[in-house]
């Protein structure tokens, strides 16, 4: 059976249940942490990195696939029927330039100042330090900034149609929405984009995980938000 080994609120194993899900593929869900004392995670993953995509391709045997960029063309030679990356070789090169982007530049950028470190329970910063609120608040404007520059010129972020970039774009910004981070109003192209995101059928599956003792804002799983 298909598995995928990753964390909930981890913006590349969303990546990766959202790439599934457009794709029409079911994958069973274990939630893991790279540092679970685990042989099992080595053995499939010699790095200890997540997500890892354990998978029975159509060709037989058993694979199992990491880091995300490999799982994303893995995912796209082997289920090709759906294609999550355009006809042309500059409209690939320019989702993947995307998709890398939000994973990563986001990533380190914005989603580790505040919602990662809450994730982890405060782990990584001294008691009593302040979240660096500013910090991110110019991080997020910036990137938000160049996101509705794409959106004012394409219908989505890559082109004429839905690509990875979208998911991995989806996928980053959910998880600082869930704690309430991200200024809607005052990007409507962005918010637009958005709602037509959380409209599709992939999306439910993430938009229903929930952390204990935290509980998101009230417009998180609203498509009308």
């Amino acid at each position: 059976m298909r598995s995928l080994l990753g964390q909930a609120f981890d913006p590349q194993t969303r990546f990766v249940r959202l790439a599934l899900a457009e794709k029409g593929l079911s994958a069973r869900f274990v939630e893991t942490r790279p540092e679970d004392e685990d042989e099992g995670l080595a053995r499939l993953n010699p790095a200890r990195t997540l997500p890892i995509l354990i998978d029975e391709p159509p060709t037989g045997g058993e694979i199992a696939v990491a880091p995300v960029e490999a799982i994303a063309e893995y995912l796209e030679e082997a289920y090709g029927e759906t294609p999550l990356l355009p006809a042309t070789s500059a409209g690939r090169a320019e989702a993947r330039r995307l998709r890398h982007w939000f994973l990563d530049k986001f990533d380190r950028e914005a989603t580790a100042l505040i919602a990662r470190p809450r994730l982890m329970g405060g782990r990584g910063r001294r008691w009593g330090d302040p979240e660096p609120v500013r910090e991110f608040s110019a991080a997020i404007v910036w990137h938000f900034d160049y996101l509705g520059f794409l959106l004012e010129r394409r219908r989505w972020i890559a082109g004429d149609r839905m690509t990875l970039a979208d998911l991995a774009a989806a996928a980053s910004l959910s998880v600082n929405d869930y704690f309430n981070l991200v200024p809607w109003t005052d990007f409507p192209e962005v918010k637009d984009w958005y709602a037509r995101m959380k409209s599709r059928p992939s999306m439910r599956q993430i938009l229903a995980d929930r952390l204990d003792g935290a509980a998101p804002p009230a417009h998180y799983a609203d498509p009308d938000f």
